[in-house]
């Protein structure tokens, strides 16, 4: 995708998110991405307000530009991974905001349009970086072409949960001693072998939960969602509200291990049990059916 090209990634939850947030004067999007939910907060809050957006890939900060152009008040993007949203936030000498959104999925843009091998469904090279590949010192082809078999299948059932690991990794190297493994349909084809029959033909395609250890570990995704969390809640202003949708099982739990923590410390969570897409959300994109949004306000 091009930097002028339109974002193709349709916001997940976005009403829920909208409602769950308010009416902020300032607002944090840590995972810009197409900027949908960004713009749908502007225009409930008619403008009247300060955004500011963070995203690792530098062409989603310059397609949510002219987006969001005569949008709001103030707005700010700055090209920096969430982890880092107090340095963006000091850089423009803002203390504190009243809302913050995580978005932990992957955008469309990323997934479809990219290039960088984020999809088993297209043969690209095996890059799983968000930002710049080009800029990037580590990649997924460096994890399947030079890391230790146990070290391999660690990642893999750490990160993706999946239980044929062990086969996996042992086929990785088994592979990479005749030939680098350098793209997308490689990695999938060693995996279809490595697992039965039955699990080739099941719902979820037999290379989803690799490809998503391989992107959370080249990406480092649960250690900036840990820092994220952590630096947001300290930046929010009293009555501040963040929101974060998950879609992986260890994501979630580490939103709500912080959530319950901070409750401990006198927060409260609007979402008793976290918010699920719709039907008709499902229906429309399938992508959202395994987000779960929660919410935490600041006392």
């Amino acid at each position: 995708m091009t930097e002028s090209t339109p974002s193709i990634h349709t916001p997940v939850l976005l009403h829920e998110v909208v409602e769950g947030l308010g009416t902020p004067r300032v607002y944090l999007d840590g995972t810009l991405g197409g900027a949908g939910h960004m713009l749908a907060i502007a225009q409930h809050a008619k403008g009247k307000l300060t955004v500011i957006g963070l995203d690792r890939d530098p062409a989603a900060i310059k397609r949510a530009r002219a987006l969001l152009e005569g949008k709001a008040e103030q707005v700010i993007l700055e090209h920096t991974d969430f982890r880092n949203l107090d340095l963006a936030l000091d850089a423009h000498s803002i203390k504190e905001v009243d809302a913050i959104l995580l978005d932990l999925g992957i955008s469309s843009d990323e997934l479809d349009a990219s290039g960088k091998g984020f999809s088993f469904l297209r043969d690209e090279p095996l890059f799983m970086t968000m930002g710049n590949p080009t800029e990037q010192t580590f990649t997924a082809k460096d994890i399947v072409n030079t890391w230790e078999e146990e070290t391999i299948a660690d990642v893999i059932f750490g990160y993706g949960e999946e239980r044929y690991a062990r086969r996996i990794a042992r086929n990785i190297v088994n592979y990479r001693a005749k030939k680098l493994i350098e793209t997308t349909f490689e990695l999938g084809e060693i995996i279809k072998m490595s697992v039965p029959g039955m699990y080739r033909h099941g719902k979820i395609h037999p290379a989803t939960r690799t490809f998503q250890a391989l992107r959370i570990a080249v990406n480092d995704e649960l250690g900036a969602l840990k820092s994220g969390l952590s630096k947001g809640y300290e930046r929010l202003a009293s009555g501040g509200r963040m929101a974060v949708i998950s879609f992986h099982s260890l994501e979630d739990r580490i939103v709500k291990d912080f959530n319950k923590a901070r409750v401990a410390e006198g927060a409260t969570i609007t979402t008793k049990k976290p918010i699920t897409a719709s039907p008709e959300e499902r229906a429309v994109n399938p992508r959202s059916r395994s987000a779960k949004l929660r919410i935490l306000v600041k006392p």
